[in-house]
């Protein structure tokens, strides 16, 4: 077994052999109350396998949607180690904070695109503030090409020297919104799932989108673990961080996928669209993992509690 970006997955398989962990809670989780709760700080216990595992760093994409739900924004805010906004993301950031004096978004590392949305105000507050009077004033970082999306220009930066270290895996990048608003939109951020995953091993790090309401990501061919509660923490609905809610959709192509831990689990179960698709599926409440078998690409989307 080997451990990349936070996740699990066996060395040496291909396809439908591959096997994959999956710790989305690391995501959102409140490490600085953990700390106080448990004395714990970047190790888990993993309470499945007895072993131990050591959250991956990610990056923060914010686009050009309204913010909602901003204790789940400031969470994953504080728990990236980038943070960079996608064009008018910008003014979405600077609307709910920096323009009422708030400034927990003012850490941001470059604002990238063709910059048609963002505004004169934006500009100014993000490149004359920040956290702290030693952080590195936001970078304005104009891209003007009208062949690729303010998002893929973001993610090629972050995938870039700019942001990777030589010796260190890409990191996993989370992108907040694209979800709401109008569908073509919301779409195209499907479309990006798969367009930055090509590799079958993740090999360039992962990619999830976060609407506020749910937590959407791409599993590719293979078995997927993924830990939606702490270990023991079952029937504790109070301390979940996923409501129960979730959907498994095969936007790509026809898959056939198996299940465990779910309210109406399958088997060997054909999903295409314009067929059988599996959406408004519950976790149960004893569910610490769910597992998901595919033997084609599918996306897996459950919903968020707000904290």
């Amino acid at each position: 077994m080997s451990t990349t970006n936070g996740a699990t997955q066996t060395t040496g398989a291909t396809g439908e052999d591959q096997i994959f962990e999956w710790y989305p809670l690391d995501l959102l989780r409140d490490y600085e109350q953990q700390k106080k709760q448990h004395d714990q700080k970047d190790q888990l216990q993993n309470g499945s396998t007895g072993t131990t595992h050591k959250r991956g760093r990610f990056a923060l994409v914010v686009l050009n949607q309204p913010l909602t739900h901003l204790g789940l924004v400031k969470r994953l805010w504080k728990n990236a180690s980038i943070r960079v906004a996608a064009d008018g993301g910008a003014n979405c950031l600077y609307d709910v904070a920096g323009k009422n004096g708030d400034h927990d978004f003012d850490d941001l590392r470059a604002i990238i695109g063709d910059l048609d949305s963002l505004t004169t105000e934006t500009r100014t507050y993000f490149t004359t503030h920040s956290s702290s009077p030693t952080a590195t004033k936001t970078a304005i970082i104009h891209e003007p090409s009208q062949y690729s999306t303010d998002f893929a220009k973001s993610v090629d930066y972050l995938r870039g020297p700019s942001c990777s270290k030589p010796d260190a895996p890409p990191p996993d990048i989370v992108a907040i919104g694209g979800l709401g608003g109008r569908v073509d939109q919301g779409l195209s951020q499907l479309h990006h799932l798969y367009l930055f995953q090509n590799s079958p091993n993740y090999a360039d790090g992962r990619m999830y989108l976060f609407s506020g309401e749910s937590l959407t990501f791409l599993l590719k061919a293979g078995t997927h673990r993924i830990r939606v509660r702490e270990p023991g923490q079952v029937n504790q609905p109070e301390k979940d961080v996923f409501a129960k809610w979730v959907g498994i959709l095969p936007v790509k192509e026809p898959s056939r996928i198996w299940t465990k831990g779910l309210e109406w689990d399958v088997e060997d179960w054909p999903t295409e669209f314009g067929g059988q698709v599996s959406t408004s599926n519950h976790v149960l409440p004893e569910t610490e993992v769910v597992e998901v078998r595919a033997t084609r690409d599918v996306l897996f989307t459950i919903a968020l509690r707000d904290v």
